[in-house]
């Protein structure tokens, strides 16, 4: 009897540490969230390197396990091998590698032969700055209202920098929802480009861009930099590395270098940050009222920045004549959700005319808001660290 009693209390223990033992609604419900990424991005192929790191962390995360043993498995618990591989998310470490991988396969052509695009570019940041009021007339903290907004701009690595700095209980939150939305860009945006545009809108030709020299190509980073991070020196880190990146591409003698940043580079540190963000989305500190509201609010500034896009566009065109003009969905581009925005106005402008061919002119806007995106959260940061 005393054999067996004992049995009995090695297995009570052992329970006691399984994950059937410490489950709750939450964890289920993670989990199948969790397999939703994983799905959208093997069955339906939206970024699937990013849905399927951030699914399968999402599931690594939500593993039930006795948190009060000292085990030191989850994502918060110091000393724990995720805790030192998220160092890189809360400590703003993994956006700038990305955006130096990102410099470096980004061809700025689209948007040197027609540089008033990049207007577009910046009016599509107006989501940012509309739900950053938004988020405070709800409530939140200026410097949480700022994370949240940014989510707008449809940049992952951005919305992480700029959360890292400003609101780091929230990265979980703020990074799921921006690479939700940044995966979701073909299901949007097409329903608020039709909404916003006329068929024959749709239809407009734009004449083909110029060539770009050599010369300008190598320039383009370099006056970039001077430019943007005058004038919003917060962004340094993430515009650095991007126009970094570009001048590795373009300069035609750092060919290597530029091939690992835009390769090896920043497959492993998507692999680390996909991974960690998921994971970050444990049960017991991440479902709450307040991601919900997050969920939400990035949606509404998503939308608001497709929509101020599309606006900015038929605006300018009241100034511009003949072949100048513009066709209007290509400032739906203006998000920086790259190259996918700039895919959308290509299919929805094949979808009304065959032989219209926007993604050259989309592609304009499209890396000039990964430009914007990067200034605004610099501009945010810069008036908002000192209250942090």
């Amino acid at each position: 009897m005393e054999i067996l009693q004992q049995l009995a209390e090695s297995f009570t223990t052992f329970f006691q540490y399984t994950g059937f033992a410490n489950i709750t609604i939450g964890h289920a419900i993670m989990i199948v969230i969790g397999l939703v990424f994983i799905y959208l991005g093997i069955a339906k192929e939206y970024e699937p390197l990013l849905l399927v790191p951030i699914g399968f962390g999402i599931l690594v995360g939500n593993i039930p396990f006795f948190e009060n043993a000292g085990l030191q498995l989850g994502i918060y618990e110091e000393g724990s091998v995720l805790n030192y591989l998220y160092y890189g998310v809360t400590k703003g470490i993994y956006p700038p590698l990305i955006f130096l991988g990102i410099g470096a396969m980004t061809d700025f052509s689209a948007l040197l032969s027609n540089p008033k695009l990049m207007l577009l570019g910046a009016a599509a940041q107006v989501g940012i700055f509309l739900t950053f009021i938004a988020a405070l007339a709800l409530g939140f903290p200026a410097e949480h209202a700022a994370a949240i907004g940014i989510i707008g701009g449809a940049d992952g690595p951005t919305a992480i920098f700029l959360s890292s700095k400003l609101a780091p209980e929230l990265i979980g939150a703020i990074a799921i929802a921006a690479y939700s939305y940044m995966a979701l860009v073909p299901v949007i945006q097409p329903p608020i480009i039709n909404l916003l545009t006329s068929p024959e809108e749709r239809k407009m030709k734009m004449k083909p861009p110029r060539s770009v020299s050599r010369l300008e190509k190598i320039l383009f980073p370099i006056v970039g930099l001077l430019l943007t991070t005058f004038i919003s020196p917060g962004g340094l880190p993430l515009l650095g590395m991007l126009f970094f990146g570009n001048l590795l591409k373009e300069s035609g003698v750092t060919r290597r270098l530029a091939d690992t940043s835009s390769k090896a580079l920043i497959d492993i540190v998507t692999l680390l940050l996909g991974l960690t963000v998921g994971a970050s989305t444990q049960a017991t500190t991440f479902l709450t009222p307040q991601s919900i509201l997050i969920f939400v609010l990035g949606a509404v500034s998503f939308a608001i920045a497709t929509a101020g896009g599309i606006l900015f566009a038929k605006f300018m065109n009241l100034f511009l004549k003949g072949d100048n003009k513009l066709n209007p969905m290509i400032g739906a581009a203006g998000v920086s959700a790259v190259p996918d925005s700039a895919r959308v106005v290509q299919h929805l402008g094949l979808k009304d005319d065959p032989s219209n061919h926007l993604l050259m002119h989309a592609m304009a806007p499209n890396v000039s808001g990964v430009i914007g995106s990067a200034v605004a959260a610099g501009i945010l940061l810069s008036l908002l660290m000192r209250v942090v």
